[in-house]
């Protein structure tokens, strides 16, 4: 028996589930051997970097059977479900964990579910940020924009000029393409590349981003996040972010990011309790570790 932890990352996704795969992982390498199946090779090959002993690349979800044998134990972080596939994945595996971020999600009876909207018996009711994330940094970073680790469209090379008159700092994204600083350099007071991910989204003050993890993340160490929703992303974390009092700008509207940027400084955010505890104790019962 064997344990894996499958992600779903890629260049039209970004990593925000990686991320996530990242804070659970690490802490699930102290009591078991248990490897990560990304669907993108180019962060499986980087994985090593974050603290994840064993990574491999898979092509599709429906490859999972390849690698993974019948009875073995799996984690499952993706959108990439339905009905058929999930009969499927719960008869193969006995343990399967799912994690879901679908506030009208509705839990399989064979599978065990981590959401941070769901509750009742088999769900752990949870929003997981790695644990380092906790600690807070002085806030170097007076504002800043992360606007994710995907830009396939080149969106944000199109709406720089929303950007333009708020003297942001930039953080580029692990997909972004080689050069695509040269085109955004004039809207930005600094630009730092990917590798600076933690140091940005822990030392800022503001952050306006469209990635829900690092929102979290930054909120979590001390930040005041602003949400941008891009119009090409899915809308699952605008009910989390509504109770957790973060603004939210939906789309490239100024009027709103303006609104948003003069309201941080005051407002009265929500904290996040790390359960990051109850959710590897969640895992570990389920697998019987």
């Amino acid at each position: 028996m064997r344990y894996f932890y499958y992600v779903h990352t890629g260049h039209r996704i970004g990593l925000d589930r990686f991320h996530r795969a990242v804070a659970i992982m690490n802490e699930l390498q102290k009591k078991i051997d248990i490897t990560l199946l990304c669907s993108d090779f180019r962060i499986a090959a980087e994985a090593k970097e974050y603290g994840i002993k064993r990574s491999v690349g898979v092509d599709l979800v429906r490859n999972i059977p390849q690698i993974a044998h019948h009875g073995d134990r799996m984690i499952f972080d993706s959108a990439e479900i339905n009905p058929t596939l999930l009969d499927d994945m719960t008869q193969f595996f006995p343990s399967f964990i799912r994690i879901s971020d679908d506030p009208s999600d509705i839990k399989h009876p064979k599978e065990l579910l981590i959401s941070p909207y769901l509750n009742g018996e088999g769900i752990c009711n949870a929003v997981v940020v790695d644990k380092r994330y906790f600690e807070p940094l002085p806030k170097t970073i007076p504002m800043a924009l992360f606007f994710g680790d995907d830009d396939y469209e080149k969106d944000l090379e199109k709406n720089q000029e929303l950007f333009k008159s708020f003297n942001m700092e930039l953080l580029m994204g692990f997909y972004h393409f080689l050069g695509y600083e040269t085109s955004l350099k004039e809207s930005f007071s600094h630009i730092h590349e990917c590798e600076a991910y933690d140091k940005v989204i822990r030392q800022s003050e503001i952050l306006v981003t469209a990635s829900p993890m690092a929102a979290l993340q930054n909120l979590v160490g001390g930040g005041k996040p602003i949400f941008l929703q891009r119009p090409d992303y899915e809308r699952n974390f605008i009910p989390l972010f509504t109770m957790l009092s973060i603004p939210i700008v939906d789309g490239y509207n100024q009027e709103q990011l303006m609104q948003a940027i003069r309201i941080s400084s005051s407002n009265s955010y929500q904290k996040i309790i790390n359960s990051n505890t109850e959710v590897i104790e969640f895992i570990s019962k389920s697998f019987n570790l």
